[in-house]
């Protein structure tokens, strides 16, 4: 039987989401742990989003065939039982038998929280990049509409190997400014390594006054990572959703 996990989870202290040889600490390996005891027998899941080290995430799906006389909810209690308490299955459905979490997203959601005035707040301060600065958001919209729509992403990407391509679609980016903090929420159908967090320095940059609105074209043209902004910290981004 397929069945689909709805996820969230704290990346503070993870590798990210993705197996690797070199650690267990990663969201995947810590659930595929689970699964495999209760199952007795190794067992592997796809997730939608391979999010990146110290990144969170609201609504990261994926999907998984066992063998089990247990019931959905009986799953879900016992993977939350036996899981660190930074990391919840929010729920376990039967899907499709041909359904699979990462092939089949339409749509992914994730948005970047920057504190920009007012005092660190130390509840949040693992969730949010702690800027301090005034920036110019109306020059960042500019340059976001400028990201708007299917272009090659080669230079907000930090896979310097990466061998497929490297167009996407940007539906949407969303900048809101309340309370001293900027929320910049993007949509697309997918992104590329670092792609979210290189289009965010990019934008601050562009609030900074230290790139112009105008100079997001000539950056997408060149494919060159170096003209593109920096890396903003894995902390303010989180995984909003997956659409099918």
């Amino acid at each position: 039987m397929n069945y689909r996990l709805d996820i969230e989870y704290d990346g503070s202290r993870y590798e990210g989401w993705q197996r690797q040889n070199r650690t267990t600490n990663t969201i995947q390996g810590k659930i595929e742990e689970v699964l495999s005891k209760m199952c007795e027998t190794p067992i592997e899941i796809d997730g939608a989003g391979r999010t990146d080290a110290g990144v969170h995430a609201k609504g990261q799906v994926a999907n998984v065939h066992l063998e089990t006389e247990k019931s959905c909810e009986e799953i879900c209690e016992y993977l939350n039982h036996y899981l660190p308490e930074d990391i919840a299955v929010q729920c376990v459905s039967e899907a499709e038998p041909r359904f699979h979490s990462r092939l089949l997203a339409k749509e992914k959601i994730y948005q970047y929280r920057i504190l920009t005035g007012g005092h660190k707040n130390v509840f949040e301060r693992k969730y949010v990049y702690p800027l301090q600065e005034t920036l110019d958001i109306k020059a960042m919209k500019k340059a976001a509409e400028k990201l708007v729509g299917t272009h090659d992403f080669k230079s907000f990407c930090s896979n310097k190997k990466m061998k497929k391509s490297t167009v996407r679609t940007i539906y949407e980016i969303k900048l809101e400014e309340e309370n001293g903090e900027i929320r910049i929420t993007y949509r697309g159908n997918g992104f590329l390594y670092n792609m979210v967090r290189i289009l965010t320095g990019t934008l601050i940059e562009v609030g900074r006054g230290e790139k112009m609105a105008e100079s997001i074209d000539g950056i997408l043209e060149a494919k060159e990572r170096s003209g593109a902004g920096f890396t903003v910290p894995a902390r303010g981004l989180i995984l909003s959703e997956v659409r099918y």
